[in-house]
């Protein structure tokens, strides 16, 4: 071993002690977005964007959904959500989870769509969960954080 590896090896050492009761912060990597109504609860994956972010500070909360254009459910969320660093539009698939930044609702989309101005993606429903939000009416929605 050389010196440089054996100087490497002993930093390694010292730095993993003593922090064993410090708590890390979660990174939005480590977190899914769980959508719940009635018993049932699906996830999500969240994009770390400052528009994500936004929602984040927002939750949890629930609301219902509204069905819009036969191809997304619908809800505002209780504050405008940033636009900052966000392309110019998107075009979403199937389970995509979008803010879309002219109206100020957050759009999940059940169907595939063409690119629109202002459409800024968020996250994406996990497995197939997009087939059973598709069907939710007017009954309440939360939408809370888990790991």
């Amino acid at each position: 071993m050389n010196v440089y590896g054996l100087v490497t090896m002993l930093i390694l050492s010292f730095c993993g002690r003593g922090n064993e009761d410090i708590i890390q912060p979660k990174t939005i990597d480590e977190m899914k977005l769980k959508i719940t109504f009635g018993q049932t609860s699906l996830n999500a994956t969240l994009y770390d964007n400052p528009t994500t972010r936004d929602l984040i500070d927002q939750l949890p909360f629930t609301t219902e959904l509204e069905d819009y254009a036969g191809n997304e459910k619908i809800f505002y969320p209780a504050q405008k959500l940033t636009k900052d660093g966000a392309p110019s539009g998107y075009q979403p698939s199937a389970g995509d989870i979008t803010y879309y930044a002219p109206w100020g609702d957050v759009a999940i989309f059940y169907k595939d769509f063409s690119f629109a101005s202002g459409l800024i993606s968020i996250g994406k429903i996990d497995d197939n969960g997009i087939e059973l939000l598709k069907n939710v009416g007017n009954q309440p929605v939360t939408f809370q954080l888990t790991e």
